[in-house]
């Protein structure tokens, strides 16, 4: 199994890169070819993945937090390999990362190809795998900024909020605190006090 290689870009193709590793050229399905050039040195992060049809094809990744969302987004069941890429094309890995803990169906939304019903469903089967990975000390952008996210969420899903519920609440704190340097207690305050007006 191929997990990483190295070399240089013989041809650039609106799906991909091909890759000259020296014996034979390599193509991978990428993200976002037009960053590349011909004759560009690269090191890419690789996931094969077979398809029953087609056989395998590789996957072309910069950093292995790419590969790592690429990954979790093709684990949910009905979504393939085109909207894992889709997913690092329109969002980045950090974004999709803070959307899904966020449970913010409108960032989530603007992935080609991703429909309201694949958000919920891609929301609920993630969020407890993206809370694991950052506590597991996976290097992401703001990940203690995350953590303090995902714990309000858990702390509202021990009180027995409903998801519609708790999607409302950190859409109010993703609005107005997303920039701040709030710490948990400051946002579990106002998440309850957004609540409480509501109930």
């Amino acid at each position: 199994m191929i997990d990483y290689v190295s070399g240089r870009i013989a041809a650039i193709s609106e799906g991909g890169i091909s890759v000259d590793i020296g014996s034979l050229w390599l193509f991978f399905s990428v993200a976002n070819p037009q960053i590349f050039k011909i004759e560009q040195k690269v090191d890419l992060h690789v996931h094969m993945h077979w398809n029953q049809e087609n056989g395998p094809s590789f996957f072309g990744f910069s950093t292995t937090l790419e590969r790592t969302v690429f990954l979790l987004v093709i684990s949910c069941s009905g979504i393939g390999p085109k909207i894992g890429l889709a997913v690092l094309r329109d969002l980045g890995p950090d974004s999709f990362l803070q959307a899904i803990q966020m449970e913010d169906d409108v960032v989530l939304g603007k992935v080609n190809g991703l429909g309201p019903k694949k958000v919920e469903q891609m929301v609920v089967q993630l969020r407890r795998k993206v809370a694991k990975l950052i506590k597991s000390g996976l290097q992401v952008q703001g990940a203690n900024k995350f953590t303090d996210w995902q714990n309000v969420s858990d702390v509202l899903v021990s009180l027995n909020y409903s998801r519609g519920e708790i999607g409302r609440v950190m859409k109010f704190l993703k609005d107005n605190y997303a920039d701040s340097e709030l710490p948990f207690d400051g946002l579990m305050r106002h998440a309850l006090s957004f609540l409480a007006k509501r109930r």
